[in-house]
């Protein structure tokens, strides 16, 4: 009977394991992430047209991220682990670079207009880096955010009711013209994670070269 119950145990656990697992594929290497193959880049932000607000409720747009180097990642404050995971690393990067880092626009996109208002928003972003700022609207400008940035999102109905968003997990870099610089991956390590962020500074105070 013992060996009954841990069977059964094991069982539910490889299954719920094997779901986590098919949840991440889809945010990180699956149709949810960015740098598929085949995917177009992300438009340079001076070609994108969208209308937020921030987690203080002032209106931004992409013209409010030309002018300085931009970390940019989509999520949702209920994400159980890819946003704050990320997160934690984007306040990482940010703690290893510094003074280096004092200019840039880092923000989190929500995706959940629902739910993420910019009340909610500024409570979550409280817990991470100080220079993360929150932005939501109305799905139609989120939507219209998704499309300059080639991203992707989904509202994914629960078994109870509830729901839960799949989306692109990678961060978007752009130099301070607005050109995309590169995707930093979900899983990818500090160590190639902070060069890029720096190749992108380099273009800032080297004439945008």
């Amino acid at each position: 009977m013992r060996r009954r119950t841990i069977l059964g145990t094991g069982a539910g656990g490889v299954a719920a394991l094997g779901l986590t697992l098919l949840a991440g594929w889809w945010q990180v290497d699956g149709p949810g992430a960015p740098d598929a193959a085949g995917d177009p880049l992300p438009l340079p932000l001076t070609a994108m047209a969208f209308d937020l607000v921030d987690h203080e409720g002032r209106p931004v747009g992409p013209e409010t991220l030309v002018g300085r180097p931009t970390l940019l990642f989509f999520g949702f404050t209920w994400c159980p682990d890819v946003c704050p995971t990320t997160l934690a690393d984007i306040s990482g990067w940010l703690d290893d670079l510094g003074d280096e880092a004092r200019d840039m626009n880092v923000v989190l996109v929500s995706v959940d207009s629902e739910r993420d208002t910019p009340e909610v928003l500024a409570e979550y972003v409280g817990y991470f880096h100080p220079a993360i700022r929150g932005w939501t609207g109305p799905p139609r400008e989120v939507s219209r955010a998704l499309d300059g940035f080639r991203a992707r999102a989904e509202k994914v109905p629960s078994g109870d009711g509830d729901y839960t968003m799949n989306h692109t997990a990678g961060v978007f870099l752009f130099d301070a013209a607005g050109r995309f610089v590169s995707v930093i991956d979900y899983h990818e390590p500090r160590e190639f994670a902070v060069p890029k962020i720096r190749r992108a500074l380099r273009r800032n105070t080297e004439g945008q070269t």
